[in-house]
């Protein structure tokens, strides 16, 4: 039945002009050609679409076939696939380009990644073809293709280790690859492009030209800047030695030249954030143009993986590439997700390691960056889940520390102390000041940031405790402890150097704000905790059953009672931090007493 509608329709509309073909004539051309490919029938579709007689007809409404066609081209095991894959492949010399394109494309929605794969994989060559014989005004029509196909991308997962990528078990590395062949003409178009507009050889062409050969260039700038948000973003890349080849690595090494295919210069890009860059005509404002997230990735390929190496001078000191990447490390390290902070450390340990320690001067601190970073890298060591960034960070962060000059490191002590409330780092850094101090004092040493009158401000910020007595003594244990091991070293230095510190004259107001009160705290809390602990021991003597204070739910869960053992056990535990945090304050105490 649906095999002689279609006769029927086709054979009707033959004796009319194509302007005389009305709806019901496409509902009925469609519906029937569908159900029939759907029913077995492509040999007679086939013979019908060949038709000399039937090109008009199959010209305005064979598109409409490619749904049950491109059906059968995926199951591949059909019986049909030959006679599909013909009518498929007529359709395509003699259908519209702009209705072919916009029935691929449609064909191109899926939500199954083994689908979607297998989709793009079956259709990028036929899009480009379609591309292609669109001719000079093609852009527009290819950003809309690209949109879609990088829309479908990111629905694929990306492989996470060597084996995944070997085996491109989600079909990634085969999309990326097929991706790359499919802009290649569209880009050696646009490579000559930009030649003949170097060499200023082109013939004077009208405003439209221009315009279309921007507009090309601009769809596919678009598309480099999605790649590298997804999935190179994405990705952790494996070096050469743990994967001699790999599909993801040469993905991203095409993306880089079609950069420089398009007149896109690599170190334009990457040290955007210290060039003043001229406004680019178009419609895409500079941010949109290129988005912060493509630009670091594109940073982290080219400082980290050496991508596009032979194509970036050699000739930047390392401390402007430090000051144009901090811009990327910022962003990546304002991230939640453990692949960009990841890769944000890694661009961060790559721009210091080529900078000399102690050169970097404080006028950087005045610069957004350079304060934000530290800021973001004290979240990744305090908040982050994994262990292995939280080391990571701390070791990236000691390493920029050592390469600023005394009176940088000095500001940024300062900053911190202010900003980053948190007791584990506050103690670190107070660590550093001492160890800074500890190298002042040494005979020879010229640095005057660490001792004498510039030290008493910084000093006074370090020996002090945030609530005086009352500070919770547990919550602070990390800075108060390096507060001590501070203040212990500092005074047992010989009597002289004293004098250099200017401590000396100090030494009442360190007793006033710090000592007493943490000798004062140290009693207090002692005595609540030895209270507790007595009170505790006398319930379980009793046997008495004491009601739980509070209860602790993770999700949908409630958490079991801490035991008395445990909570005794707890208590112990404090009242040893108690006795050692007093021993040491005893011993400083005595170095105090006037000789």
């Amino acid at each position: 039945m649906a095999l002689e509608h279609l006769s029927d329709v086709v054979q009707r509309c033959q004796t009319l002009p194509v302007e005389s073909y009305n709806s019901e004539d496409y509902d009925v051309f469609t519906v029937s050609g569908r159900t029939c490919i759907e029913e077995g029938n492509s040999a007679q579709v086939l013979s019908i679409v060949l038709d000399e007689k039937n090109q008009d007809v199959v010209r305005c409404m064979g598109w409409n076939l490619l749904p049950p066609l491109i059906q059968v081209l995926l199951k591949k095991e059909d019986k049909n696939l030959p006679q599909c894959l013909a009518i498929f492949n007529h359709l395509l010399q003699i259908c519209s380009p702009k209705e072919l394109l916009i029935g691929l494309l449609e064909q191109l929605e899926r939500d199954d990644p083994v689908t979607i794969a297998e989709s793009l994989c079956l259709l990028l060559s036929p899009l480009q073809r379609v591309l292609m014989s669109l001719g000079s005004r093609k852009a527009s029509s290819l950003g809309m293709t690209l949109s879609t196909v990088l829309d479908q991308v990111a629905k694929l997962p990306v492989p996470e280790t060597k084996e995944q990528e070997e085996d491109d078990v989600f079909m990634l590395c085969r999309c990326c690859n097929d991706l790359v062949s499919f802009v290649r003409p569209f880009v050696d178009e646009a490579r000559q492009n930009t030649l003949k507009s170097r060499l200023g050889n082109e013939p004077k062409a009208s405003g439209d030209q221009h315009s279309t050969e921007d507009e090309l260039q601009t769809e596919l700038l678009k598309f480099c800047m999605r790649t590298l948000s997804y999935p190179l973003l994405e990705v952790q890349l494996k070096e050469v030695d743990a994967l001699p080849v790999s599909p993801l690595r040469n993905f991203a090494a095409e993306i880089l030249k079609i950069f420089s295919a398009i007149g896109e210069s690599l170190p334009n890009l990457v040290f955007q954030p210290v060039l003043k860059r001229k406004r680019v005509p178009g419609f895409l404002e500079e941010d949109v143009r290129y988005p912060k997230e493509s630009l670091a990735c594109l940073s982290y390929l080219l400082f980290v993986h050496h991508q596009a190496a032979d194509a970036f001078p050699c000739v930047f000191s390392p401390v402007f590439i430090l000051r144009a990447n901090m811009e990327h490390v910022c962003f990546l390290l304002s991230r939640t997700e453990e692949s960009r902070i990841h890769k944000g450390l890694e661009l961060y340990e790559k721009s210091l390691v080529r900078v000399e320690d102690s050169c970097l001067p404080a006028d950087l601190l005045e610069v957004n960056t350079f304060l934000k970073v530290p800021q973001n890298l004290v979240k990744v060591m305090t908040l982050c889940q994994s262990h292995d960034l939280r080391s990571r960070g701390l070791k990236v962060f000691q390493m920029s520390v050592d390469k600023f000059d005394t009176a940088a490191k000095y500001r940024l002590f300062q900053y911190m102390l202010q900003t980053c409330n948190h007791s584990g780092m506050e103690g670190y850094i107070i660590k550093n000041i001492k160890n800074q101090i500890s190298l002042a004092l040494q005979p020879g040493n010229g640095n005057t940031w660490f001792k004498g009158a510039r030290l008493l401000p910084l000093l006074r910020k370090v020996l002090t405790l945030p609530d005086g007595p009352e500070t919770d003594l547990l919550q602070y244990l990390d800075r108060i402890m390096e507060s001590l091991n501070l203040a212990g070293v500092t005074f047992v230095i010989r009597r002289t150097k004293f004098l250099q510190t200017g401590i000396w004259n100090e030494l009442y107001k360190i007793e006033d704000t710090f000592l007493k009160p943490l000798r004062v705290g140290v009693n207090m809390s002692r005595a609540h905790y030895e209270m507790e602990l007595h009170n505790t021991t006398e319930t379980q003597t009793s046997g008495a059953k004491e009601e739980p204070l509070l209860s602790v739910t993770v999700g949908d869960e409630t958490l079991p009672n801490a035991t008395s053992e445990s909570h005794v056990e707890a208590l112990h535990s404090a009242l040893h931090v108690f006795d050692m945090m007093e021993s040491v304050l005893v011993r400083i105490e005595e170095l105090t007493e006037v000789e």
